[in-house]
């Protein structure tokens, strides 16, 4: 497992959450995708076995699959000519990636087609999400009559997403750059939930992130459509008005939050058996997604 990343001969560029990115020159990035493991933006001390893995080939899986939508930031650099070392490659290799550099985008777009999580508590508090108005008497996990794009700021590592409003990423990115993250963010949820749906999973709602390329090219970047950044249910179990079981790490939040948590750093540990069965439940939604045959 790797908890923390180390590459010799490359430059550690910005430590994430979950990634760490090293500079490989001018125009390049080597992003490893450890196994670390967030929850409430709080980094927990216990790596989950293979999530990196999970994440890396569930993310490259949906970059190849929608860029027609959107290009992605995958370079055509293969892994081996950046490391040279065979130990160090061995170790890493299905959790590492050649990415171009990007300028990114301080927007997290987020897209959600039912009513779950952070959504679910807005609207019973004000009837809608995000700003957005919502038809009276919902339910907890009822699908929206059409998802909807609720973006949030990116926070640093130990900071708080907020949600906001569309407005407020007009006057962060201009109108038409921010209307077309919008568009592209619903493009891309669309055609991708309806193509898990086939294969018995429901993503709730996702999250992407954006970056621009040297021609102001809007460029997916980050991962994509991952259980570590999407609600994946399992459709023949999904019912209204309950909090579904899910393929991703609510499985963690729930823990973290039956033990009364501060959500303030340092986390908690994480008992063996919550450890195991969250790194079931990625193995399980990267095994079913890949079910699909082009």
């Amino acid at each position: 497992m790797i908890y923390e990343s180390s590459i010799p001969g490359l430059k550690l560029f910005h430590k994430g959450k979950v990634r760490d990115m090293y500079e490989i020159d001018d125009l390049h990035l080597l992003i490893v995708t450890t196994d670390r493991l967030s929850a409430f933006d709080v980094i927990l001390p216990d790596p989950i076995p293979n999530k990196g893995m999970v994440l890396t080939k569930t993310s490259n899986y949906w970059f190849n699959k929608l860029q027609h939508i959107v290009p992605n930031h995958i370079a055509d650099i293969d892994l081996a000519t950046v490391i040279k070392d065979p130990k160090i490659f061995e170790q890493i290799k299905d959790q590492a990636i050649v990415v171009k550099k990007l300028k990114a985008l301080p927007v997290e777009a987020i897209v959600r087609g039912y009513l779950i999580g952070s959504g679910w508590k807005d609207y019973k508090a004000t009837g809608s999400v995000c700003g957005i108005d919502l038809p009276d008497g919902m339910l907890m996990a009822q699908k929206l009559e059409k998802p909807i794009y609720t973006p949030s700021t990116k926070a640093d590592v130990g900071e708080h997403d907020e949600n906001i409003d569309f407005e407020h990423t007009v006057k962060e990115l201009g109108k038409d750059l921010a209307e077309q993250i919008k568009k592209v963010s619903l493009q891309l949820y669309t055609e991708a939930a309806d193509y898990a749906l086939e294969q018995g999973i429901i993503i709730a709602d996702t999250k992407f992130e954006f970056g621009l390329d040297e021609n102001n090219t809007l460029t997916l970047i980050d991962e994509a459509l991952t259980p570590d950044s999407s609600r994946f249910w399992p459709a023949e179990q999904y019912e209204v008005n309950i909090s579904p079981p899910s393929f991703d790490k609510q499985f963690v939040r729930d823990y973290l939050e039956s033990i009364e948590w501060d959500k303030k750093a340092p986390g908690p540990k994480l008992p063996e058996d919550i450890i195991n069965k969250t790194a079931q439940k990625y193995q399980e939604a990267m095994t079913q997604l890949f079910q699909m045959g082009d």
